[in-house]
């Protein structure tokens, strides 16, 4: 795929056919205002920086290969890499901040933002927000533009720091409800989980498939596996890979029971290389060593 990479503020604005940024690591842009006449359908580009955008979209937008309708207020978050491809067509209104990493690696607080899961959603995941979740957002960005647009003195940077983190700390919350609130969806994506999960350990042994990963059930649940992991602990307290865990050590437990295989044969059935791995794991989650747990004291 050809693309075009940004790698700056400046050269996002130069892109967008913008007016010249005020602050090199951190923008906001009024995303009606973007001049998207010189670019063609199907033009794609890479962004190498953290974007969170309110986008109300006439048309489609492409996020990978598959396109999105964005027709009502969405929320996108995106994490450097990414590749988009918006229809040079479409008229696009909303709001959008661009933060570089630079920005963010400053410090231990800027760090910890990096780890919100959504930025690692796919599009087909974006927050659907009211009007009034909007301008409580909006009220946020408003305090970051006065700061980015003043001049800079020794407290900008934990101004602007402190505000992004209340607005993604909204931003959880308002991913949690849309979590709850779409309970049908949740409950079909949870309950299609624990049927392909069940139905990859019920096989007679893992030596040729191997230990799925994370990512072996989101792409068969059409899910990120960010997505699938935050939605499984809203509703089941676990995590994906908790699940998966608990599901092997199930197995391992029934063989241990029901048969004479060594500890290095189970775990080789089990899809692990390494029998020290598979020991390492079991004791972890049970507390005993699995010698132990097939002769107990």
């Amino acid at each position: 795929m050809q693309y075009t990479d940004i790698k700056s503020i400046s050269a996002l604005h130069e892109f967008f056919h913008y007016e010249k940024p005020v602050h090199p690591l951190i923008t906001i842009v009024d995303l009606a205002k973007v001049d998207r006449s010189h670019r063609t359908n199907g033009a794609s580009y890479r962004l190498d920086m953290y974007s969170i955008a309110c986008k109300r979209i006439e048309g489609q937008m492409k996020y990978g290969r598959t396109s999105y309708d964005f027709s009502e207020g969405t929320l996108m978050f995106t994490a450097p890499d990414q590749v988009l491809t918006p229809d040079a067509e479409n008229k696009v209104t909303g709001w959008g901040i661009y933060i570089h990493p630079d920005f963010l690696n400053a410090s231990t607080r800027g760090r910890k933002l990096t780890e919100y899961s959504f930025f690692g959603y796919d599009a087909n995941e974006a927050l659907h927000i009211s009007d009034a979740e909007n301008k409580t957002l909006e009220d946020c960005l408003k305090n970051i533009q006065q700061e980015i647009s003043t001049n800079l003195d020794n407290h900008s940077y934990n101004l602007i720091l402190t505000n992004l983190e209340l607005m993604l700390s909204y931003c959880a919350r308002f991913y949690d409800r849309q979590f709850l609130t779409r309970v049908k969806v949740s409950n079909d994506i949870v309950e299609r989980f624990e049927r392909l999960l069940s139905d990859y350990f019920a096989q007679d042994s893992l030596i040729e498939t191997g230990l799925p990963d994370v990512s072996y059930f989101a792409s068969r649940l059409n899910v990120s596996a960010n997505y699938l992991s935050d939605l499984l602990t809203k509703y089941t307290g676990k995590p994906t890979l908790e699940h998966i865990h608990l599901k092997l050590i199930d197995k391992a437990k029934s063989l241990l029971w029901s048969t004479d295989k060594s500890i290095r044969e189970i775990a080789y059935e089990l899809g692990f290389e390494h029998a020290s791995h598979f020991t390492k794991l079991f004791k972890n989650k049970t507390g005993v060593a699995p010698k132990l747990f097939r002769t107990p004291q």
